[in-house]
């Protein structure tokens, strides 16, 4: 008969082995999986986008567009500058 703590010791190896297996088989499925289809088109998707008119100074700044990357919008006939976010 083994002892106490040997039958312990087993069991907690062969936990620790089931919950490693599951772990692994469960990262190699999600690998497997196909990623979500994309939005339809024209659909508003959420963008962080800031602007400034190189002109006036004017700045915008864009939660909205229905393209992940849009074009900059027009202020004093001109194209709007991109501004770098400082904090995101």
């Amino acid at each position: 008969m083994p002892a106490f703590s040997t039958v312990i010791w087993v069991g907690f190896g062969i936990f620790f082995g089931f919950v490693l297996w599951k772990s692994g088989i469960a990262m190699l499925s999600s690998m497997t999986q196909l990623p979500p289809a994309p939005l339809p088109t024209g659909e508003m998707r959420k963008v962080n986008r800031k602007y400034r008119c190189d002109i006036c100074g004017v700045e915008l700044k864009m939660t909205m567009s229905p393209d992940e990357d849009p074009p900059p919008p027009r202020h004093c006939l001109e194209d709007m500058a991109e501004v770098a976010p400082l904090f995101d």
